[in-house]
Order: C-alpha cells, then sequence, then structure tokens
C-alpha cells in the first residue's frame, strides 16, 4: 500500500537553525495548531519551511507523533556526524519521539551530493510511512520536486583541481572560467555551487546549465504533495542570530569543536558549517572567543540573506506560511 502524500519541510540550515533554548522560545506548548485551517491536508506527504527550523521541527514532529510519518532531513550540512550542534540537528530526545532519517549519517571526510542524497531518499518516499521532509538545502528540494540532471561523476582528480583553486585563490578563478548564463543561475558566493559548477564543466565539457536543461522528471512533483515555505520577519530571525552562539556554545558546540578538531580540513564540504571554521580558529589560537562568536553572527546573517533572496526567487510555486501564524 502506498504511504500518505508526502510532507516536504524546508527550513533555513542554521543561522535560523538556533540551538533549543532559541528554537523554544515564544513557543505555546501543548497549544493546538490549526493545520486544516492552513488548507492542509496531512493525509499525503509535506515539504516545505524556510528560513525557521525551530519551527520546521517542532511542527514536523508534532505531525509525525498524532497523524504519524518519518522526518526526512533536507539539509546538506545536517548528514554530517560529526557536527549535531553547530548545525543544529534535532537532539537525541526529539530523535526519540519518532522516526528519523539521513540526519548524521555522513562521515566528516566524505563528499556527498544532490544525487547521492535522491539515493538516499529514494527508498523512503516509496516506503510505508509518510515521509516528512525538513531542511534548509533549497538545492535538494528543487532537485527533488523539479528533477535532476543526470551528470555524470566527477573524476577525484578534478575534486583534488577544485579543492585546491578554493584553498589557494578563492572563487574567482573558477568564476571566470563559467560562462555569463550559468553564472546568473548559481549562488556565486556559494563555494560549494561554484565549484560543482566548476567541476562539472572541466569533467564534461559542457556548463551545468546545459545538462540541467536535459533534466528527467522528478521523485516528487510539487503536485504529488504539500510543499510549504515557512517564513519569518526580519527582524525576528536577526536577533535570534546574534543570541545564537553563546546558547550552541552552552549546549556544548566548543566541545564539540574540539572533538573534529583532530582531523580538521576546511575542504571538507562538513567544514562549511557555519561557527565550525569560526571554533576551529579560536581552538588553534588565531582569535578569542569572543571574535568567533562575532564572526560566526556575520556569517549566519549573510547566510541567511542570500538563503532568503534565493528561496523567494524560486520556490514561488510553494505556499506561504507565516512562522508567527502556527
Amino acid at each position: 500500500m502506498a504511504p500518505p502524500c508526502p510532507i516536504a519541510g524546508l527550513q533555513r540550515q542554521c543561522p535560523a537553525g538556533q540551538s533549543r533554548a532559541v528554537r523554544n522560545q515564544g513557543r505555546v506548548r501543548g497549544q493546538p495548531i490549526d493545520y486544516a485551517g492552513l488548507g492542509l491536508d496531512l493525509g499525503g506527504a509535506l515539504v516545505g519551511l524556510d528560513g525557521v527550523d525551530d519551527v520546521a521541527l517542532l511542527h514536523a514532529l508534532a505531525i509525525a507523533e498524532h497523524l504519524g510519518g518519518i522526518i526526512v532531513n533536507a539539509d546538506a550540512l545536517q548528514i554530517y556526524g560529526g557536527w549535531r550542534i553547530l548545525t543544529a540537528r534535532p537532539s537525541r530526545e526529539e530523535e526519540n519521539r519518532a522516526p528519523h532519517a539521513l540526519y548524521g549519517h555522513v562521515a566528516n571526510h566524505e563528499s556527498y551530493s544532490v544525487g547521492d542524497w535522491l539515493r538516499d531518499i529514494s527508498p523512503i518516499l516509496f516506503g510505508d510511512k509518510r515521509p516528512i521532509i525538513v531542511g534548509g538545502t533549497g538545492l535538494y528540494l528543487r532537485a527533488l520536486t523539479e528533477g535532476l540532471a543526470d551528470i555524470p561523476p566527477i573524476p577525484a582528480a578534478i575534486r583534488t583541481q577544485s579543492s585546491e583553486l578554493l584553498s589557494q585563490g578563492g572563487l574567482k578563478p573558477m568564476l571566470d572560467a563559467l560562462d555569463a548564463e550559468t553564472r546568473a543561475q548559481i549562488d556565486v558566493q556559494n563555494p560549494m555551487r561554484v565549484a560543482r559548477a566548476w567541476e562539472v564543466l572541466q569533467a564534461t565539457g559542457q556548463s551545468i546549465r546545459s545538462w540541467q536543461a536535459c533534466t528527467p522528471p522528478p521523485l516528487l512533483p510539487l503536485e504529488a504533495c504539500h510543499a510549504l515555505h515557512l517564513t519569518s520577519p526580519v527582524d525576528w530571525l536577526n536577533d535570534r542570530l546574534k543570541r545564537r552562539f553563546d546558547i550552541m556554545i552552552a549546549e556544548g558546540a566548543l566541545e564539540e569543536a574540539r572533538g573534529n578538531l583532530e582531523f580538521w580540513d576546511s575542504k571538507w564540504q562538513s567544514s562549511q558549517a557555519i561557527g565550525a571554521p569560526e571554533l576551529i580558529a579560536h581552538l588553534q589560537g588565531q582569535f578569542t572567543l569572543d571574535e568567533a562568536k562575532t564572526r560566526a553572527v556575520t556569517a549566519s546573517s549573510q547566510f541567511a540573506k542570500r538563503q532568503r533572496t534565493w528561496f523567494r526567487k524560486r520556490m514561488v510555486a510553494w505556499q506561504t506560511v507565516a512562522a508567527e501564524q502556527l
């Protein structure tokens, strides 16, 4: 028997992903949620949520507990096992309240692509539990609901060259190699996106945009799920970003970073977790903890702004829900 229609949740990664203490502020515990008032028939899958992973996860848990389902991660950094606190993964207590999937299942040193994520989520979509997909990686959610180009694997030598270029000269050499159409379509401030476009061009001789023009049907079309774009007021979010780092430190983020220090490599995808480079640099004596906090808050604010713009432009077909209404 087919599972109920999927529920996909699109939340922001860590900028909106404050620690538990911030997440739960302002929430009236036990207050019933009028999902019917949002026009949702929760007999099916749910996809959605931008910017407020605290609200996203709380409601995903509520749906899973009361209506059944499995909460599936769609965040490109919450997949890594070494950064539970800094990536705002669900706590162990939350994971015990309902089934969860694709959280912390990848080692820090491993690369993981959107194609890997689609392969991992496919059996879950066709399993016997309602998928409640929650995460802030827009590329994952677009690939899930709009399809993903079948780009050949990138040779290891090109990935190595890509990492070396990033570490030596930043993004400019890669951006200079890309065509204008590709530069206009990707987030040129995101090293992972720029590197991916450059690697595809080097490996195949074709731009990533030309591959995307031949995209097969999606695993989960928008019409087959409830796609929610959860928004939050900018001031509300920025206020929490300012307090985010102190609370994460109190929850053990510095100890988490210390546990990753011995094998730290800034070129790994997992090292993109906001707050990780800053805490590692502090532990290496490069600057104080207060300086690490300032840098992390700045990085969070910049990321949140880019992500907000990205979702607004590309998730126009999703149902927008204000977080304060929930």
